[in-house]
């Protein structure tokens, strides 16, 4: 029963919840305004909002019937029988609002305006796979998923540590973004079929596996090149650092176009690692500096 839960948490995808934290935190740092209790709770904020979107795509997607017997992709909690929709519908409602609970916790450190920003992000984790227009279905997923999991990660986390934004910040924001789309980007590529035949119309159904290619190898080198002044400003270290990273992106977008079905599900995983790798070695290299 407990491993039905922690698989229908998707553990795989979560550094794209842990590392615009970990980045985030790694420049207020660099800019002495580090706070170990407020990147605490920007994290457990963020894997909960995180998981809470993730049950409710597990029971949404099944409600619409884009789950379906053919699915080549990991496993789906409540298609697959292991979890009643009504027991995930619960979850995913209890782990949102814990994640409301834990983002009030910010609240007298940010000021009252974070309540809008926690508004905004309890409202679109849900709508990405629910309501009357999910922005899964629509070709919108990419866009939120760099929104929520890149702009507004990092830059609050830094704000709510720093009290400012700044613009070497909203840089890294960008790379985070781009980097949290190309795992969406494997997850759509891979269901390519499944989701046409569902109706569900991501980018991949739109503009094909050849655009979702082009997209995923231009999202890590441009992710490199949003976080230049990091890299170039620290010398062999940092050229180290950053040919290191696109080594690491280029066999993993290898093995994306090379394969197809089940044999996508473990560059998926490899995805989610090359951010959390992109993430410490930027991490590293500022530390160094």
């Amino acid at each position: 029963m407990i491993k039905n839960w922690l698989e229908a948490a998707r553990p795989r995808t979560l550094p794209t919840s842990i590392s615009p934290v970990i980045a985030a935190s790694a420049y207020a740092w660099h800019q002495n305004t580090f706070d170990g209790y407020v990147a605490v709770i920007c994290l457990i904020f963020a894997l909960l909002a995180q998981i809470a979107s993730n049950l409710g795509n597990d029971y949404f997607d099944y409600k619409k019937g884009s789950d379906r017997a053919d699915r080549v992709g990991p496993r789906r909690a409540v298609a697959s029988g292991d979890i009643s929709p009504t027991a995930m519908l619960y979850a995913t409602g209890i782990t949102l609002a814990l994640a409301c609970i834990t983002g009030c916790l910010l609240i007298p450190i940010g000021g009252w305006e974070l309540i809008v920003v926690g508004i905004f992000i309890a409202f679109f984790a849900i709508a990405y796979s629910a309501g009357p227009y999910p922005l899964s279905y629509h070709g919108l997923g990419d866009i939120a998923v760099f929104i929520f999991f890149g702009l507004i990660a990092v830059n609050f986390t830094f704000y709510v540590q720093a009290l400012y934004f700044d613009w070497q910040v909203f840089l890294c924001s960008i790379a985070m973004g781009l980097l949290s789309v190309n795992i969406l980007m494997v997850n759509n590529y891979r269901d390519k079929e499944t989701d046409e035949a569902s109706n569900k119309r991501t980018l991949v159904v739109i503009f094909g596996r050849k655009f979702a290619e082009y997209a995923y190898l231009s999202n890590g080198i441009i992710a490199l090149l949003a976080t230049y002044h990091i890299w170039i400003t620290n010398g062999i270290p940092g050229y180290i650092a950053a040919l290191l990273y696109l080594g690491i992106h280029l066999k993993t977008w290898n093995k994306l176009i090379k394969n197809r079905g089940t044999a996508l599900n473990p560059v998926l995983g490899k995805t989610a690692r090359n951010q959390l790798i992109f993430t410490l070695l930027l991490v590293l290299i500022i530390i160094i500096n």
